[in-house]
């Protein structure tokens, strides 16, 4: 008698269908996460998966919202933070958030962009918006101050995730990757490209979340010296 495939009789759930999911874009980003990928690791059929989400792109934006909730959970005793630290915390735990799951950049852009009212735009807008209202910024200003953050933070992160990607793909190191751009740059005409040229070595030497959080700072001091009644950082 040919051997079947062993089911998954109990244990099914949401949100073990959804953590597999995650585990999968991990390893193989989105063309690896399959229906059919899913159930094979689940040791259960594809049709099994279906009572518990419609889709792929149901799919896709549970696990996106699971991985954005675990990174911005305060979990247990986390500390009282000025207005500043708290995007500071906020900024890092979306930096990591990305670093650590490559494909949540482009799914937190094409959610921002098609369905801002879905749950992960949501909150991490809150989340942000929060600290920038308890700097003293106009009511006026909340919206654009903190929807500027929120594109620094993932254009940032996302292309950290790129770099990341495009070193592993040359040779395997980031350094290796960054310290073929810089000698690019620095064989460029000095003429043409006089600032791209000068800042070569700190492409080659810069740290990626040291210089993360000082655009962070950038923007910080920019709410500061626009709106200096708020003052509270």
């Amino acid at each position: 008698m040919a051997s079947r495939t062993p089911r998954r009789a109990q244990g099914l759930s949401r949100g073990l269908i959804v953590d597999t999911a995650v585990a999968l874009l991990d390893a193989a980003g989105e063309p690896g996460l399959t229906f059919r990928a899913l159930a094979d690791r689940l040791a259960t059929g594809p049709g099994a998966l279906y009572w518990h989400v419609a889709n792929k792109d149901e799919l896709l934006a549970a696990a996106t919202e699971s991985v954005v909730a675990t990174a911005l959970s305060p979990g247990p005793g986390a500390p009282v933070r000025t207005p500043a630290e708290e995007i500071h915390a906020v900024a890092l735990a979306l930096f990591d958030a990305v670093d650590d799951h490559p494909w949540l950049a482009t799914r937190l852009g094409t959610q921002f962009a098609r369905g801002p009212a879905g749950p992960a735009p949501t909150v991490i807008l809150e989340r942000v918006g929060r600290p920038v209202r308890a700097l003293g910024a106009p009511e006026a200003t909340w919206f654009t101050t903190a929807s500027t953050l929120v594109n620094y933070v993932l254009g940032a992160a996302g292309q950290n995730a790129a770099n990341g990607r495009a070193g592993s793909e040359r040779d395997g190191s980031r350094s290796g990757f960054l310290d073929t751009v810089a000698t690019t740059w620095e064989g460029l005409d000095p003429t043409e490209f006089a600032f791209v040229r000068a800042v070569a070595g700190q492409l080659r030497e810069h740290d990626d979340r040291e210089q993360f959080l000082a655009g962070i700072d950038l923007i910080l001091a920019g709410i500061a010296a626009v709106h200096p009644s708020g003052g509270r950082t």
